[in-house]
């Protein structure tokens, strides 16, 4: 199995100018120079930050919450709860009492009856005064029924003749009016035609159309003059700039600019790639000697003392746990079983002293009757069982 790629698989290399070979190795030398000591600086502060962070801030910071607790929330929640929940439902309780209570009753007693009694009143009176506007309704119709008679006859007995004969008027000085508009328009517009639209006519034919094509001629004529001079104008501008303007800036930009750029470039990504290697190399050479601190002050203090621990202080504990503290917790779990036993000694009398008082002062209570089962009451008991051996049934009765 071929486990290396075939040319054409590899990844190309971009080629590299001689430029940056060059500037790569006195760079990566010198910013590694600079970057140790910053590296090795900002490694110690970080383990100082945590270690000041898991040993001084944060149990500090634990005491100043336990205490904004203890002193801003604490006694806000042991007011809320203990006297404003208390005073409000007393305050509900009594608004209830002093307000509910009294208008629910108001409204059952009072407002109630009065409002039946209202309604039946005013149903009566608008009974009553149903029953007279019905009557004077009728009145009222009758007499605009004779009214509406009389009408009839004056419109066909008077009226509708005196309309055909002013009709027949109005139709005769309508055909008279008339003939006399048509003539007098058919004038009017033959001395409108000949007096004012064929002069007008004229004269848009024969000057000013004329006039206009001239002065439109001529407007074409000076538009594509000044349009001329000001080609020549923008001509000549745009060459003198671009000589004089772009020109020198291109060339400046194309032989100048962009190798000092290229160049520029090409520091900067090896300085910036410097920057990242020597603080890889800076790391690296830090954990390694925090590592070498790290396991001196193991051997220095760290062993010492855990061996101190182990081989001193581990069997004196042990001594001093079996010793003192094993038969200490023993007596004391044995005085708190005796004082529970005596306890519950205690409440057990004081159960028997209060029964006792009870039944002197009331007496023994009545004990409830018992309520057969529905077993019971379905089949008797064991005396009185039905069986065939006996003589409590009819059929073996002697």
């Amino acid at each position: 199995m071929d486990l290396e790629k075939s040319p054409a698989e590899r990844p190309a290399v971009p080629a590299e100018g001689c430029l940056t070979v060059a500037i790569r190795l006195p760079v990566r030398i010198v910013v590694l120079v600079l970057v140790v000591p910053v590296r090795m600086l900002w490694d110690a502060l970080v383990v100082g930050g945590r270690f000041l962070r898991d040993t001084v801030l944060r149990p500090v910071g634990r005491v100043l919450q336990w205490v904004a607790w203890a002193v801003f929330v604490w006694p806000w929640v042991t007011l809320w709860r203990y006297a404003v929940v208390p005073v409000g439902k007393a305050l509900a309780w009594l608004g209830y009492v002093s307000l509910v209570v009294p208008a629910v009753w108001m409204y059952e007693t009072v407002l109630t009856p009065v409002g039946h009694a209202i309604a039946w009143a005013a149903r009566g009176v608008g009974a009553g005064f149903a029953w007279v506007l019905r009557g004077l309704g009728a009145g009222f119709a009758w007499v605009l029924r004779g009214i509406g008679a009389v009408l009839a006859w004056v419109y066909a007995r008077v009226l509708t003749p005196v309309g055909r004969a002013v009709a027949w008027l109005l139709r005769g000085l309508g055909i008279g009016f008339g003939a006399v508009a048509l003539g007098v328009y058919r004038v009017v517009a033959w001395l409108v035609r000949h007096l004012i639209v064929v002069p007008a006519l004229w004269s848009y034919e024969w000057i000013l159309a004329p006039v206009g094509r001239a002065i439109a001629w001529a407007a074409r004529g000076l538009g594509w003059l000044v349009r001329m001079i000001f080609t020549g104008i923008g001509a000549a501008l745009y060459w003198t700039l671009r000589v004089l303007l772009v020109l020198p800036a291109l060339a400046l930009w194309r032989w100048v600019l962009v190798p000092v750029g290229r160049v520029l470039a090409v520091v900067a990504r090896e300085v910036g790639d410097a920057l990242g290697h020597a603080w890889r190399v800076a790391g690296h050479l830090s954990l390694a000697v925090g590592r070498f601190l790290g396991r001196l002050f193991r051997w220095i203090f760290v062993e010492p003392v855990r061996w101190v621990y182990r081989s001193v202080l581990t069997p004196v504990g042990h001594l001093v746990r079996d010793t003192v503290l094993r038969p200490a917790a023993e007596a004391a779990r044995g005085v708190g079983r005796v004082t529970r036993q005596a306890l519950a000694a205690g409440r057990e009398s004081a159960r028997q002293t209060r029964a006792d008082i009870r039944r002197m002062l009331f007496g023994t209570p009545r004990e409830p009757e018992r309520v057969p089962l529905a077993k019971d009451r379905r089949e008797p008991g064991a005396v009185g069982t039905r069986t065939l051996g006996s003589s409590t049934t009819a059929l073996t009765k002697d």
